[in-house]
Protein backbone atom coordinates (compact mmCIF):
# COMPACT_ATOMS: atom_id res chain seq x y z
CA UNK A 1 0.00 0.00 0.00
CA UNK A 2 1.11 3.56 -0.59
CA UNK A 3 2.14 5.82 2.23
CA UNK A 4 -0.48 8.59 2.75
CA UNK A 5 2.15 11.00 4.05
CA UNK A 6 4.28 10.57 0.92
CA UNK A 7 1.22 10.99 -1.29
CA UNK A 8 0.25 14.20 0.50
CA UNK A 9 3.83 15.46 0.23
CA UNK A 10 3.88 14.67 -3.49
CA UNK A 11 0.65 16.55 -4.18
CA UNK A 12 1.78 19.46 -2.01
CA UNK A 13 4.98 19.70 -4.06
CA UNK A 14 3.01 19.39 -7.29
CA UNK A 15 0.72 22.22 -6.18
CA UNK A 16 3.74 24.43 -5.49
CA UNK A 17 5.17 23.67 -8.94
CA UNK A 18 1.84 24.41 -10.62
CA UNK A 19 1.49 27.73 -8.80
CA UNK A 20 5.03 28.81 -9.69
CA UNK A 21 4.52 27.76 -13.30
CA UNK A 22 1.32 29.79 -13.43
CA UNK A 23 3.08 32.83 -11.95
CA UNK A 24 6.00 32.61 -14.38
CA UNK A 25 3.62 32.12 -17.29
CA UNK A 26 1.63 35.15 -16.21
CA UNK A 27 4.85 37.21 -16.02
CA UNK A 28 5.69 36.06 -19.54
CA UNK A 29 2.20 37.08 -20.60
CA UNK A 30 2.65 40.54 -19.08
CA UNK A 31 6.03 40.90 -20.80
CA UNK A 32 4.46 39.90 -24.12
CA UNK A 33 1.65 42.42 -23.66
CA UNK A 34 4.10 45.13 -22.61
CA UNK A 35 6.32 44.55 -25.64
CA UNK A 36 3.36 44.66 -27.96
CA UNK A 37 1.93 47.76 -26.33
CA UNK A 38 4.98 49.88 -25.52
CA UNK A 39 7.70 48.64 -27.87
CA UNK A 40 5.60 49.08 -30.97
CA UNK A 41 8.51 49.87 -33.28
CA UNK A 42 10.54 46.92 -32.05
CA UNK A 43 7.70 44.51 -32.69
CA UNK A 44 6.57 45.99 -36.01
CA UNK A 45 9.68 44.79 -37.87
CA UNK A 46 7.99 41.41 -37.90
CA UNK A 47 5.15 42.77 -40.00
CA UNK A 48 7.67 43.86 -42.64
CA UNK A 49 9.53 40.55 -42.43
CA UNK A 50 6.41 38.41 -42.86
CA UNK A 51 4.50 40.92 -45.06
CA UNK A 52 1.68 41.37 -42.55
CA UNK A 53 -0.44 44.46 -42.06
CA UNK A 54 -0.57 46.16 -38.66
CA UNK A 55 -4.10 44.81 -38.14
CA UNK A 56 -3.08 41.23 -38.95
CA UNK A 57 -0.11 41.37 -36.59
CA UNK A 58 -2.25 42.83 -33.80
CA UNK A 59 -4.83 40.11 -34.37
CA UNK A 60 -2.18 37.38 -34.16
CA UNK A 61 -0.73 38.88 -30.97
CA UNK A 62 -4.08 39.32 -29.22
CA UNK A 63 -5.21 35.80 -30.18
CA UNK A 64 -1.89 34.47 -28.88
CA UNK A 65 -2.31 36.37 -25.63
CA UNK A 66 -5.85 35.01 -25.26
CA UNK A 67 -4.68 31.46 -25.95
CA UNK A 68 -1.85 31.85 -23.43
CA UNK A 69 -4.34 33.04 -20.79
CA UNK A 70 -6.55 30.04 -21.46
CA UNK A 71 -3.62 27.59 -21.27
CA UNK A 72 -2.39 29.12 -18.01
CA UNK A 73 -5.85 28.90 -16.51
CA UNK A 74 -6.67 25.35 -17.63
CA UNK A 75 -3.32 23.64 -17.19
CA UNK A 76 -1.86 25.44 -14.16
CA UNK A 77 -4.33 27.44 -12.06
CA UNK A 78 -7.34 25.11 -12.07
CA UNK A 79 -5.30 21.97 -11.22
CA UNK A 80 -3.61 23.93 -8.42
CA UNK A 81 -7.02 24.89 -7.00
CA UNK A 82 -8.25 21.31 -7.27
CA UNK A 83 -5.19 19.89 -5.51
CA UNK A 84 -5.42 22.49 -2.75
CA UNK A 85 -9.10 21.70 -2.17
CA UNK A 86 -8.40 17.97 -1.96
CA UNK A 87 -5.48 18.48 0.41
CA UNK A 88 -7.56 20.76 2.62
CA UNK A 89 -10.40 18.21 2.70
CA UNK A 90 -7.94 15.46 3.55
CA UNK A 91 -6.60 17.46 6.52
CA UNK A 92 -10.06 18.02 7.93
Amino acid sequence: MSDPARTTEFFDTLAKVLLRSWALGYLLLLLWFGLQTYADGFVRWQSDFFHLSKHELDLIFYCGIGLMKLVLLVFFLLPWVAIRLVLRARQS
